[in-house]
């Protein structure tokens, strides 16, 4: 089993940036694929990011390519999105997510309970 707590969201202006956290608990160690999703209101939601265990691999939608960084610390068990230059657009619950398959393959196999971000303009 795994649970997934994510932090950091919040108000911020267009071109500003926030750090999410996604602290990771399991009762059996896992080596995970982690990711994080979002979704707006009234849209499906939306691949964002996604690491690999190592740290080392690591895909992003084209929408956030140059402007998100995802991290691990796997001595923390936590998971980080680094979201620079927001927009509007970015607007969304963002959600944390662990997963088998790199990259991740919905329905992923655990999902945290979000996160919102809100861009203002």
């Amino acid at each position: 089993q795994v649970q997934l707590a994510e932090s950091g969201g919040g108000l911020v202006q267009a071109g500003g940036s926030l750090r999410l956290s996604c602290v990771v608990t399991q009762s059996t160690p896992s080596r995970y694929v982690m990711a994080w999703f979002r979704q707006a209101p009234g849209k499906d939601s939306e691949f964002v990011a996604a690491i690999v265990w190592t740290g080392d691999r690591t895909y992003y939608a084209d929408s956030v390519k140059g402007r998100f960084i995802i991290s691990r610390d796997n001595a923390k068990n936590t998971v980080y999105l680094q979201m620079n230059s927001l927009k509007p657009e970015d607007t969304a619950n963002y959600y944390c997510a662990a997963d088998r398959s790199f990259p991740p393959i919905r329905p992923v196999d655990y999902w945290g309970q979000g996160t919102q971000v809100t861009v203002s303009s």
